[in-house]
């Protein structure tokens, strides 16, 4: 983003106070400080917060399950939280004695 949207539309802050953009469902998707402080928000269709970006290059992503419990999350500086549901292929299970390799039909 070369401009900020204030700048883009020429928004006065004295007049006006701090930019802020929601969408269709009330969740703000864009709030820009005097400073030039920005921060732009992105939703999923069920209204939880998928990416998150200042204007620092700071960024945070999210995926969510459909209980709407959070399941993934990384950022910039490389933090990761990983709790989506693993595949079972590949691994080994023993059932009375013998070994079976599981597989994906």
């Amino acid at each position: 983003m070369n401009q900020s949207i204030a700048q883009q539309i020429n928004w006065n802050f004295k007049t006006n106070g701090f930019l802020e953009i929601y969408d269709k469902n009330d969740n703000i998707v864009y709030r820009e400080l005097s400073s030039g402080v920005w921060l732009k928000c992105e939703y999923d269709s069920k209204g939880n917060v998928i990416y998150v970006e200042d204007s620092d290059g700071y960024w945070e992503k999210w995926e969510w399950d459909s209980q709407g419990n959070e399941i993934y999350f990384e950022n910039s500086r490389g933090g990761i939280r990983d709790n989506r549901p693993k595949s079972c292929e590949g691994k080994i299970v023993e059932i009375d004695g013998q070994k079976f390799k599981l597989v994906k039909v």
